[in-house]
């Protein structure tokens, strides 16, 4: 499906991208190409390079080699397309603010950091907040809400900025189930609208369901494509390698059975 779109046409296209720390390589020549309006997952073992791969895209680290094309230019030319939905855990959560500054300060790339919000923008990044029901918390300290509230409020804030493409990492990492299926329909409405989702995500189960985009990542790309041709035991088994046994009966699905050979009997002999 990508192989007949050109680069301009693509959400992402990345060429040979490698990311090394300290000598030792993280991310191995990397070439992804994800066409517009899909949501996409980007899955593989601890240590894969997933988070690593999301932050060079975004250029929050250093490449060794290759591009990256964001609806066909570079990333710091296309900055105001693009959202950003961080780990949790990357966060400053004792930082001393609000749920609403937070989600307003989602608009500082349209506005430049010398103009200050006014009250159109706190419209906006209300609604935003109501979006992902947390309107009601838009005045408390975000060190006070629950995991599951601060991880809506980062993806209000990438909502507001109303972005074409949107990169999330382990949005539901730690969330109750509750937030985590509010969290997948506000992407699938964004998906539905024509937007670009890429998600980091560690749950096999629910990547048939959540998922129509697949990228199965171990240091290079073992597959990419739709989950419905990527998603297979063997491409599996390739990705995970000695882990594969903790995958069984985890989301991972069965090997197809051969067809038999109309030239063999049963006990394998040629008739």
């Amino acid at each position: 499906m990508a192989d007949a779109l050109h680069e301009p046409q693509l959400a992402l296209h990345v060429e040979d991208l490698t990311v090394s720390y300290q000598n030792k390589p993280v991310l191995w020549d990397i070439d992804l190409d994800l066409p517009p309006g899909v949501m996409a997952a980007v899955v593989g073992p601890n240590g894969a390079g997933k988070t690593s791969l999301i932050k060079a895209i975004l250029e929050l680290i250093p490449s060794l080699a290759g591009h990256v094309r964001i609806l066909g230019k570079p990333y710091r030319q296309q900055r105001g397309r693009v959202g950003y939905v961080p780990q949790r855990s990357a966060v400053d959560w004792e930082f001393p603010t609000t749920a609403l500054d937070v989600v307003t300060m989602g608009l500082y790339g349209r506005l430049g950091w010398l103009r200050r919000p006014g009250r159109r923008e706190r419209e906006e990044a209300m609604q935003a907040l109501e979006q992902v029901a947390m309107a009601d918390f838009a005045h408390r300290q975000i060190s006070q809400l629950s995991g599951g509230q601060q991880q809506r409020v980062f993806l209000a804030r990438a909502l507001v900025q109303q972005a074409e493409v949107y990169f999330l990492d382990e949005p539901m990492a730690g969330v109750d189930a509750t937030t985590e299926r509010a969290i997948v329909n506000i992407l699938g409405e964004l998906r539905d609208a024509g937007k670009t989702i890429i998600v980091v995500h560690h749950d096999l189960q629910t990547v048939r369901t959540y998922f129509d985009w697949l990228v199965l990542l171990n240091v290079g790309v073992v597959a990419q494509g739709p989950v419905s041709e990527v998603y297979t035991a063997a491409n599996l088994r390739r990705a995970y390698g000695g882990q594969v046994a903790l995958l069984e009966g985890n989301g991972m699905p069965a090997d197809k059975p051969t067809p038999p050979d109309p030239q063999r009997d049963q006990t394998g002999d040629v008739f």
